[in-house]
């Protein structure tokens, strides 16, 4: 039951981020007119980007790991 609300949490969450996302990057590019603004801007939107993919991989991560070990505990 857990496991399914916090499926739904994180798929949703990471949505949201996804769309902030392309917002931000669409401000970047629309927005901005100086050359070097836009340059930072993107700088920091690919920081950013490579944030939100660890913090994906490391839920799936997790979320996998519980699931196949029981909790976190290896059987042998």
């Amino acid at each position: 039951m857990f496991g399914k609300i916090k499926k739904v949490f994180f798929t949703g969450v990471f949505g949201v981020l996804y769309i902030s996302y392309i917002a931000q990057f669409a401000y970047v590019l629309g927005v901005l007119k100086d050359c070097r603004e836009q340059i930072i801007g993107l700088a920091l939107l690919s920081l950013e980007w490579l944030v939100l993919i660890a913090a994906r991989y490391l839920s799936k991560r997790s979320s996998n790991g519980a699931q196949q070990f029981g909790g976190g505990f290896r059987r042998r």
